[in-house]
């Protein structure tokens, strides 16, 4: 459930203090990292604990990045997510199996990625979420590409965005919705309220 007019995604959280910013700003998502390697890695008790605070309307959305679809499907369910993101290469049959089991499913990809599909292809995830070549890296790409052909059905824009060119970058692109990790932290993997706080809101104005 949407609860403004452009729908805003906090990722890579991992503490009570940003999560409630998150929730009170008003954010539509909120996500937990669970791809080995990044700064913004939690565990499954962690994370379930966090999203217990999460209020019903608010969705839970664990990351993954080239996990079998098996550890997916084990770590969603022990978190209590509502909505799974994979990153990576996984197959269609990943996302149906998903979806399947019960979750809104989100798939990741690079810009030039998605500009390589064919422009009739159709995807069985619910949403497509069009981040920079780096995902979590922090860095902008030009737009312009995207308003030529942008995708089919509800998408999402990140890659670089934080408080001051979230709006700009809205009005550039015309997604559905925005998501943002690196751009709302006060030190790598480090999440700032204030920052999460000024992001939905410029978000929103935009």
């Amino acid at each position: 459930m949407r609860r403004g007019s452009m729908y805003v995604k906090i990722c890579g959280l991992r503490t009570a203090e940003t999560l409630d910013a998150a929730v009170g700003a008003g954010a539509d998502a909120v996500g937990f990292v669970f791809a080995p390697g990044s700064p913004r890695l939690i565990d499954a008790e962690s994370a379930r604990a966090l999203a217990e605070r999460v209020p019903a309307g608010v969705e839970t959305v664990g990351v993954f990045r080239r996990q079998p679809v098996e550890e997916v499907l084990a770590t969603a369910a022990a978190v209590g997510l509502t909505t799974v993101q994979l990153h990576g290469d996984e197959s269609d049959g990943d996302f149906e199996r998903l979806r399947a089991s019960g979750f809104r499913t989100i798939r990741a990809m690079a810009r030039d990625t998605y500009l390589a599909r064919p422009s009739t292809e159709t995807d069985p995830a619910d949403r497509l979420l069009i981040d920079a070549p780096l995902p979590g890296g922090g860095t902008r790409f030009d737009t312009d590409a995207l308003r030529a052909r942008p995708p089919r059905g509800f998408w999402l824009l990140a890659g670089g965005l934080d408080p001051a060119n979230v709006a700009e970058a809205v009005r550039s692109a015309h997604p559905h919705g925005v998501d943002v990790s690196s751009g709302v932290e006060s030190s790598r993997g480090v999440k700032s309220a204030d920052l999460i706080r000024r992001f939905v809101e410029a978000a929103r104005k935009a």
